[in-house]
């Protein structure tokens, strides 16, 4: 089996990178971490994948400035020079332009703490609790231009009561994303998915159950 070499682009502690890392050790997975980069000199993520004896490098986008496409240049050129085949953004806190986004058309995944197409953007679990909604979750999905907007590879969903907090609900839905990121890697790393007209096909829906809340008893 011939494992996709896979960068992880972060900007904090990096808890998806973990889950990533953790996963991709199993000698069947199709992926292989194997650079971890920072635009944040010293973020938390960067020593807990050296602990994992993975590579990591910072390309700081501060000095920059506004400047985001030479940015992200910089950070290309590393990605190109590691024979990087797939990118996964993981608490990468940056807009990445359109220019960016075309180099890693079909090659770059990113896991937003909502179930997309609702609550794009910031601040997912206090909205989402302020229109009473029953069910939340997370969304697993290619990069495109628009944020947020990239066609749709996997979901996860979890409940949500009626006493929580949007911490409360962060730690679960945080839960779901240690799960389906890394079985989203998998898929997409071992060519089970295909892009048709905007749409993320992987002919695998899964058991057909359903999540109902509150529960029907």
């Amino acid at each position: 089996m011939v494992r996709r070499r896979v960068a992880i682009l972060i900007s904090g502690r990096g808890s998806n990178m973990t889950a990533l890392i953790e996963a991709a050790k199993a000698k069947d997975y199709p992926a292989e971490i194997v650079l971890v980069i920072s635009n944040i000199a010293g973020a938390g993520g960067l020593a807990k994948a050296s602990d994992a004896g993975i590579e990591t490098a910072t390309v700081e986008s501060k000095p920059f400035g506004k400047d985001r496409e030479a940015f992200e240049r910089k950070l290309h050129d590393v990605l190109v020079a590691h024979n990087i085949e797939l990118v996964c953004l993981a608490g990468f806190m940056r807009l990445l332009t359109p220019w960016f986004v075309k180099q890693w058309e079909g090659r770059m995944l990113n896991i937003h703490p909502a179930l997309l197409p609702s609550y794009r953007g910031l601040h997912t679990h206090e909205r989402a609790l302020a229109d009473g909604v029953k069910i939340h979750g997370a969304t697993v999905h290619f990069v495109v231009p628009e944020m947020d907007s990239g066609p749709i590879v996997m979901q996860g969903a979890v409940a949500v009561h009626d006493d929580d907090t949007p911490d409360a609900l962060a730690v679960r839905v945080l839960g779901v994303e240690h799960r389906i990121y890394p079985d989203a890697l998998r898929l997409v790393a071992s060519g089970g998915t295909r892009l048709e007209n905007g749409f993320c096909k992987t002919g695998n829906a899964g058991p057909d159950t359903a999540l109902i809340v509150p529960a029907i008893t």
